[in-house]
């Protein structure tokens, strides 16, 4: 039965400082800073500084440095990595190698937990394809490790910068089901590891943070059927859902996409020799049309709703041209989101109130004689 607060629609469950998502006007602001202006121009280190900022009374000055010592700690995991959980999916593999950290709520450990998505996609997936995992370079910043980690060698500078400006994009994005999850968990005070695993376990789900590796997919068959119109519409036809359109908050345009659009077509622009042949022109305006094509159809088909495009279109065809494979695409996401869920598992504990909603019966009842 659904009712009128299904999903929790238009229900305000916390206050907070860290972000707003205006759906109406296509904004978000990430602590009164628009996120189409900081993508691209600030770090990943520079947006977890603004995020955790009052919320760790000893937050370092260099959360650079921090982060780097960090990752370089959280490696002394990846000798548990078995053979038995390389098997598993990255995200899996990723989440049982976060639920060997210790819990709590102290710097030390934030910036651990910040750190190991990055650590340990890079080693599962190194494990996965027959290598050995590559130990960190504190000294370098984290979007330039997590490349270096991934492949054994540098990312070109417009590698780095790309990541770096989708880290940024994907950071904290209001209270979203992962970052929900985070401060339900976070409220009940059992520590930041367990609110990090269930943000990570929520992100998975392909509703949410699962959701741009089937964008590839579509990118792929419509290049092979060579007509993008048709390809979508025989999707809708068959009741498929259009990846990278639509989204439960916006009713315009997504403004993170933009964002990840201007730095895939900085990276198609500086064709960095891995990143050639996936961020060419020609794949780039493969998406355009796709994106296009895509708006008109739906346009069409459901008048009604207001359906455009979302973080994920663009996502998928950056995270393409860094070389990661659709299967981690969850990870990537959660390398980023993970500095968000932190932040917001500290504000939740800050204000003390555990979460706890009512819910209404709508059950059977028991037959009371008369």
């Amino acid at each position: 039965m659904m009712g009128a607060l299904d999903g929790l629609e238009g229900v305000v469950a916390a206050e907070t400082v860290l972000s707003e998502v205006d759906g109406d006007a296509g904004r978000l602001l990430i602590r009164g800073h628009a996120v189409d202006e900081i993508a691209g121009s600030w770090s990943f280190e520079d947006v977890l500084t603004l995020l955790w900022g009052g919320f760790f009374p000893d937050l370092p000055a260099d959360s650079r440095a921090a982060l780097g010592l960090a990752r370089q700690a959280v490696f002394a995991e990846v000798a548990r990595l078995d053979t038995d959980l390389a098997r598993q999916s990255p995200v899996e593999a990723t989440r049982a190698l976060i639920a060997r950290l210790p819990d709590g709520d102290d710097v030390s450990l934030a910036f651990g937990l910040a750190a190991a998505p990055a650590v340990f996609t890079a080693a599962v997936l190194r494990r996965q394809a027959g290598l050995s995992p590559v130990a960190p370079d504190p000294a370098l910043g984290h979007a330039a490790d997590v490349l270096r980690m991934t492949r054994g060698e540098p990312g070109h500078i417009a590698e780095v910068a790309a990541l770096d400006a989708y880290l940024v994009t994907v950071a904290d994005h209001g209270l979203n089901a992962s970052t929900f999850a985070a401060r339900v968990v976070a409220s009940t005070r059992a520590g930041l590891t367990s609110a990090v695993i269930s943000g990570l376990s929520a992100l998975k789900g392909p509703l949410h943070g699962g959701a741009p590796g089937p964008v590839i997919e579509m990118l792929d068959g419509v290049a092979v059927a060579g007509d993008a119109r048709a390809w979508l519409e025989a999707a809708l036809d068959r009741g498929d859902r259009l990846m990278g359109f639509g989204h439960r908050v916006y009713r315009v345009r997504d403004p993170r996409a933009d964002a990840l659009k201007r730095a895939v077509r900085a990276l198609a622009a500086a064709r960095p020799p891995r990143g050639a042949a996936t961020a060419s022109a020609g794949r780039l305006a493969l998406a355009e049309a796709v994106e296009a094509a895509a708006l008109a159809v739906l346009r069409e088909r459901k008048p009604d709703r207001s359906l455009d495009t979302n973080v994920e279109l663009y996502t998928a065809l950056l995270l393409e041209a860094l070389a990661f494979p659709p299967s981690a695409f969850t990870c990537v996401f959660a390398i980023g989101r993970v500095a968000g869920w932190i932040a917001h598992a500290r504000e939740q504990l800050a204000g003390g109130r555990l979460v706890r909603p009512q819910s209404r019966y709508v059950g059977p009842r028991p037959h009371l004689a008369a």
